[in-house]
């Protein structure tokens, strides 16, 4: 009876293991225990080719700046593990986000650019090495990099470029300097 009852302890406890460790729960509670041991890093992004009609409060996005949307998502989901999605609240900066969001079934979390310290606090607080997905305006994605203690890794970004995908790397060890990188994603902007 004893043997049996133990058998049974056992794989139900290995039947939540698993149905854990396959879940999104599963995923926040490994990324929770093992984050102290790496870097963070905050990829950071322009939203896709917004709609361009006069008068337009809140531009949607295009077909071209939907397809940028999931080049994004296919271009992090296959490489990182991202821990949390955030974006200004426009159309065009929470449809770029929501693909890789809705892939990975993580909320598309608000912030406001004018308050990049409060974004910036919250996470480094919050998903201090993991990784994070920040999609923002041409006129504010540089100075989002900036905020995190980083150097911009380029000049400026043009109205008509939507295609910089921005990575701010914070090393765990406090004592060493945040740094950024930029690479290009999705089709060529023009």
């Amino acid at each position: 009876m004893r043997f049996s009852s133990r058998f049974s302890s056992r794989v139900w406890l290995l039947g939540l293991l698993v149905l854990l460790l396959g879940s999104n729960c599963g995923r926040q509670v490994w990324q929770n225990h093992y984050a102290k041991e790496f870097d963070t890093h905050v990829y950071i992004v322009r939203h896709g080719e917004k709609e361009l009609t006069p008068g337009l409060a809140d531009p949607p996005l295009t077909a071209a700046g939907q397809q940028r949307a999931l080049a994004l998502r296919d271009s992090l989901q296959g490489n990182v593990m991202v821990a949390g999605v955030f974006s200004t609240a426009t159309a065009r900066t929470k449809g770029t986000a929501q693909p890789l969001a809705d892939k990975l079934r993580l909320p598309v979390q608000p912030y406001d650019a004018r308050q990049l310290a409060a974004l910036v606090t919250r996470i480094r607080r919050e998903f201090r090495g993991r990784s994070v997905l920040v999609v923002g305006h041409s006129n504010t994605i540089l100075e989002t990099v900036e905020a995190f203690g980083a150097v911009r890794p380029v000049p400026t970004i043009g109205d008509n470029e939507y295609d910089y995908l921005l990575e701010v790397r914070i090393p765990r060890d406090s004592t060493q300097q945040p740094t950024a990188t930029a690479r290009r994603y999705g089709a060529v902007s023009h």
